[in-house]
C-alpha cells in the first residue's frame, strides 16, 4: 500500500485542509475578533500546525516515492516564503510554535 492509500493519512490530510481553510479564511478578521475569538482561532492554528508537523514526520520517515515527492515540495515552500536553503523543518515547526504560544500568551494578557 502507497502512503496516500492509507485511511489514517487521507483522513489526516482531509483534516489539514478544513484547518487551513478555516485558518485562513478568518485571517484578515483577526485583528477585528473579541478575546474569545481570537483564542479560538490560534488554537485552531496550533491543531493545524501539530497535524502538520505529525505529517511532515510521517512523509520523512516513509520510503514511498510520492511521499519524497510531497515532502521536497514542502521544503521547497517553505524555501519560497523566504526560509534558508539548508532549513530543518522540525526546527521551523519548532518555531512557529513558539509564535503561536506568543500569540496566545499576548491575547490572555490582554
Amino acid at each position: 500500500m502507497s502512503f496516500f492509500e492509507s485511511e489514517i493519512v487521507q483522513e489526516e490530510m482531509k483534516e489539514i485542509a478544513r484547518l487551513q481553510e478555516a485558518v485562513y479564511s478568518k485571517l484578515f478578521a483577526f485583528a477585528h475578533m473579541g478575546k474569545r475569538e481570537k483564542l479560538e482561532h490560534v488554537e485552531m492554528l496550533e491543531t493545524l500546525l501539530k497535524k502538520q508537523q505529525v505529517l511532515y514526520t510521517r512523509l520523512s520517515l516513509s520510503d514511498d516515492p510520492q511521499a519524497q515527492i510531497m515532502k521536497e515540495n514542502i521544503i521547497k515552500s517553505a524555501k519560497e516564503l523566504g526560509f534558508p536553503p539548508n532549513i530543518d523543518l522540525g526546527h521551523m515547526f519548532a518555531n512557529i510554535t513558539g509564535v503561536v504560544e506568543n500569540m496566545r500568551k499576548s491575547i490572555d494578557e490582554s
